[in-house]
């Protein structure tokens, strides 16, 4: 019997020649990820432990993004602990203030993870990596906790949904559309504990960043984890930024798939998540007259160089609309500098947006940005449960940066063609 690409990733690793769906195994570790929030608690499980030492100082990552820089005494101990525990251990990839990023954007781009590696991290977008032909996957706290000290993690190895992508995309329509497009279609659990493997002509003409941005919400599909296949523009990304060996792992011909999904992506227009759920997805043009107060451009979705580069397209030479918020997050530091040098962030405040550090701040409802009851907001962020962003009666609308960029402009939920 063929395997995906998954799970051939997860049989090196375990030392099997083959594995199947459903069977439990014992696999090894290329990484493992925590933040300021879930850190906390993996170290201090760990502390009662009494294991002295993690299993491998260059391959724990510790990225304090959520509430850093800190934004209030809580989130400041919070930070403490991950960044004592660090310097304890000497981590060597320990990113905060002024080396920081969303982790989900920060750890590609440091090169950290490349392709055939596997990946665990105690946040659930973790699944992110999976653009570049890695296996990872969000685990809880505990889980993560020992795999810092063992270099090891158990999986159920995941049956998998075969999503072949046709075509290229149409002007202002990216990788978050395809993403919102294939949850609206199969739902938030349609891939439940199933690996999301993408294939397709249609691959090709997608951008790194467009991956990342599809591979980051295969979570809120249900899925364990998201994977594209290797191609010369991964090949190019990991040359550009890491020194590590990589691995191509192809499925086989013959390997087995619960479902599969077809998507014609010139067929996508751009695509917006109505509250409360990611599935709850309309077509722009469906939308109807939808006004918003806040608008948040960043997150580990959306944060990268290319999101930013159409929003400064839209709102350059134009106005947000009096009243709106227009919050600007770049995902890393170096983001943030390349924004300046292209004078995007230039475009951003002359518009009348503010710019951010690197953080996940109001994803979570953390800072930077909590709405009021009553408040709606249009972000490029991943999540719009009930309370996600603020009080429990605002709503948070999900859209790629075009549309979030051209919403802000006019004050409602709007096509980017109409803008420009």
């Amino acid at each position: 019997m063929g395997m995906t690409m998954t799970q051939k990733i997860l049989a090196a690793h375990a030392g099997l020649e083959s594995v199947e769906a459903g069977q439990l195994i014992m696999a090894d570790l290329d990484l493992v990820l925590a933040n300021d929030i879930t850190g906390p608690v993996a170290i201090n499980e760990v502390k009662k432990l009494n294991k002295k030492e993690v299993f491998d100082k260059d391959k724990v990552c510790l990225v304090p993004d959520h509430f850093a820089p800190n934004k209030d005494i809580k989130s400041a101990e919070h930070c403490k602990i991950v960044r004592e525990y660090a310097k304890e251990h000497d981590i060597t990839n320990y990113f905060e203030v002024g080396e920081m990023g969303i982790e989900h954007a920060l750890l590609p781009e440091k090169g950290l993870i490349v392709a055939g590696q596997t990946c665990i991290g105690a946040d659930s977008h973790t699944c992110t990596y999976g653009a570049l032909g890695a296996f990872s996957t969000g685990v809880g706290s505990t889980d993560m906790g020992c795999g810092m000290i063992t270099g090891k993690a158990w999986f159920k190895v995941p049956s998998a949904i075969k999503v072949t992508l046709k075509g290229s995309l149409k002007k202002w329509v990216s990788g978050k559309d395809v993403i919102l497009h294939l949850i609206g279609e199969i739902g938030v659990d349609g891939a439940l504990y199933k690996s999301l493997e993408f294939t397709g002509d249609g691959v090709a003409s997608l951008s790194m960043d467009d991956r990342f941005s599809i591979a980051n919400m295969a979570i809120e599909a249900g899925a364990k984890n998201g994977i594209f296949p290797v191609d010369e523009k991964t090949i190019d990304y990991m040359k550009e930024h890491s020194t590590k060996e990589y691995k191509v792992y192809e499925a086989d011909a013959d390997a087995v798939y619960d479902s599969k999904v077809v998507i014609e992506l010139d067929k996508l227009e751009p695509t917006v998540a109505f509250p409360h759920l990611p599935e709850n997805t309309k077509t722009v043009s469906e939308a109807g007259d939808i006004e918003i107060d806040q608008v948040v451009i960043g997150s580990c979705t959306n944060g990268r160089m290319e999101d930013m580069r159409v929003a400064a397209e839209i709102l350059k030479d134009k106005k947000v609309k009096k009243g709106i918020r227009c919050i600007v997050i770049p995902a890393t530091q170096d983001v943030y500098l390349k924004c300046i040098e292209e004078g995007l962030t230039q475009i951003f405040v002359k518009a009348g947006a503010i710019v951010s550090t690197p953080t996940c701040g109001p994803c979570l409802g953390g800072y930077m940005g909590i709405l009021a009851a009553g408040e709606r907001a249009i972000s490029t962020t991943n999540r719009n449960f009930v309370g996600r962003m603020g009080h429990v009666d605002s709503e948070v609308y999900l859209a790629s940066p075009a549309v979030a960029a051209a919403s802000a402009i006019t004050g409602k939920i709007s096509q980017p063609s109409d803008i420009i």
